[in-house]
């Protein structure tokens, strides 16, 4: 049987630069994305021409940000896809490499990350499960100091960025992509959880176990229709993909007050 014709519309990277500034991606801003890149449409160059038209809307004075999580380097007795036999266990936990920023792969985020990660000139922070990748003028200041104690708190790079001013892109993603709620539930007391994974230390590779804020994401599709509902969120479409645009701040801001009052979410601020 025939391989049907790929659907559209067909999109270059010019034309996605171009529909990026019409949606209200500024030249020399420091931009947070989180893309899908199957919602676009056919693109043609993939992956690597959705990272140029980017960087085109941004230009050379504007910075690129991209979730590169690592969350393989896991402890692999809560692994489920798939689950492996309890007598590995010792052997993987002795065995899995060390996070290295410039070798472990990006894992569950997507291409465009893995993109971004391994393009020239791209600096990654040190989580070994949390890292974010940046390209442009503050990629090292959004990436440097990331402790391994803090995935998505005051010393990672969502901190820095909410102090850059950075803004949000959801490119065919949804909110529960949105990694700038995390910041919020670690500025909310609750409970912590144990996470475990493979680092380098000044005393070689260790099996290191840290204890964080629970960050579940279950509800951010809720909290961001609430968000979009109460705050002004540039909508638009991006090829095929329905795409949106806010300040990072404003996000965190909004997230702080929801998760602790989540039953008053439903009633816009006076």
């Amino acid at each position: 049987m025939p391989t049907p014709p790929p659907t559209g519309p067909l999109c270059t990277r010019e034309s996605l630069a171009d529909e990026l500034s019409k949606l209200g991606v500024r030249p020399g801003e420091t931009l947070l994305a989180h893309t899908s890149l199957s919602s676009l449409g056919w693109v043609s160059g993939g992956q690597i021409a959705l990272v140029q038209a980017l960087l085109d809307a941004l230009g050379p004075d504007g910075t690129l940000v991209v979730p590169t999580h690592s969350g393989d380097n896991s402890d692999p007795a809560v692994w489920q896809n798939p689950p492996v036999p309890e007598s590995w266990l010792p052997v993987l936990r002795a065995t899995l490499p060390a996070y290295d920023p410039l070798l472990t792969p990006s894992f569950g985020v997507g291409v465009v990350p893995e993109a971004v990660r391994t393009w020239p000139g791209a600096l990654r922070s040190a989580h070994p499960q949390a890292s974010f990748a940046a390209l442009g003028p503050a990629a090292a200041t959004i990436t440097a100091g990331h402790a391994r104690g803090c995935s998505f708190g005051e010393r990672s790079p969502l901190a820095r960025l909410e102090k850059a001013g950075a803004r949000v892109l959801l490119l065919g993603a949804g909110y529960g992509a949105c990694t700038a709620f995390h910041l919020a539930q670690y500025r909310i007391p609750g409970p912590e959880t144990e996470h475990s994974f493979a680092a380098m230390t000044p005393q070689g590779r260790r099996w290191t176990t840290v204890r964080e804020p629970a960050i579940p994401s279950d509800r951010f599709e809720e909290l961001g229709a609430a968000f979009e509902r109460d705050t002004e969120v540039v909508r638009g479409s991006v090829g095929a993909a329905a795409s949106r645009l806010f300040p990072l701040a404003d996000a965190v801001a909004y997230a702080e007050r929801w998760l602790v009052s989540p039953a008053q979410s439903s009633a816009s601020p006076a």
